[in-house]
């Protein structure tokens, strides 16, 4: 991965999505992390994570994000995510997955 990806959180995400399994989190707080790529801003999440089987958990993560989508993802919104069942401080929003 490049350093965009570390700087992101993406290297760490993209783990997490292709070994994690799937939940959905509800957002309880956003913050600007000061950093941007190419105009998009990197924002930290604390997260509500919710799965099949498993108690509810608060988590944190940075993402990503379309400056266009800041908008639609504020405290409250539901959220795909993947997260390590083995390490629940491992979280990834999965919000563009096609298949969402």
């Amino acid at each position: 991965m490049d350093l965009v990806d570390r700087m992101t959180g993406e290297d760490r995400a993209s783990e997490i999505r292709k070994s994690g399994r799937p939940g959905t989190a509800r957002v309880l707080k956003i913050w600007d992390t000061g950093m941007s790529v190419n105009g998009n801003p990197v924002v930290g999440f604390r997260l509500e994570v919710r799965a099949e089987g498993i108690e509810p958990f608060v988590a944190e993560t940075k993402a990503l994000i379309g400056r266009l989508d800041v908008p639609r993802i504020q405290p409250g919104t539901e959220l795909a995510v993947m997260f390590d069942p083995g390490d629940h401080t491992r979280v990834a929003l999965d919000i563009y997955d096609e298949r969402k």
